[in-house]
């Protein structure tokens, strides 16, 4: 069925580019690689990261997990990091692409080794600035209510708390509230 919007970024200008790799001082977003699978079981078996995330995972889904990743850079439907920090495996972070509605959906993981140093709002600043710079209009994020940490990165990185989602994911001990957030780019007109 013909639309009468063109979609916000056009088909195949993404995919027909390798993933960038992103950095900034001694944080470093890369896709990831078949190298990663032992530190991505290590990371989901750690408990915070099952608590938020619902899950465990094998080799073998680890390895499945990073092969579907690069599929996604493929198929233009999302870019999933590895985030380095000082050369070991601090984190993760994705965005999910919408690219006819010119938006995306940011999530991410922090291992506990890393915590606390600002690696987060770092990795979600710098998908987020890639994203917006390819023509992406809105990046949006989703947490649990009862997540305080991803509330101050959401927030740190510019991300206006838009609402709050009522028992819309199930965790391992029940329901959870999930609290909304957005960036929207901001692109300045020019002067006259």
């Amino acid at each position: 069925m013909p639309s009468f919007v063109s979609p916000a970024i056009a088909p195949g200008s993404l995919s027909s580019t390798a993933q960038p790799v992103l950095s900034v001082g001694s944080v470093q977003l890369r896709p990831w690689t078949g190298d990663d699978a032992s530190a991505v079981v290590a990371a989901y078996q750690e408990p915070a990261i099952q608590r938020w995330h619902a899950r465990s995972m094998t080799t073998e889904e680890a390895d499945e997990w990073i092969t579907a990743a690069g599929a996604a850079w493929a198929a233009e439907t999302g870019a999933s990091w590895a985030i380095d920090h000082d050369g070991a495996l601090a984190g993760r972070m994705t965005l999910t692409f919408h690219l006819a509605d010119g938006f995306a959906t940011a999530a991410y993981w922090i291992r506990a080794h890393a915590r606390g140093r600002g690696i987060a709002p770092q990795a979600l600043g710098m998908a987020t600035d890639w994203v917006f710079s390819v023509g992406m209009h809105r990046v949006e994020l989703e947490h649990s209510t009862m997540n305080a940490a991803s509330c101050r990165v959401a927030s740190k990185v510019g991300f206006d708390a838009e609402g709050t989602r009522r028992e819309s994911v199930l965790h391992a001990d029940g329901w959870h509230d999930m609290h909304v957030h957005a960036k929207i780019h901001d692109v300045q007109a020019p002067g006259p």
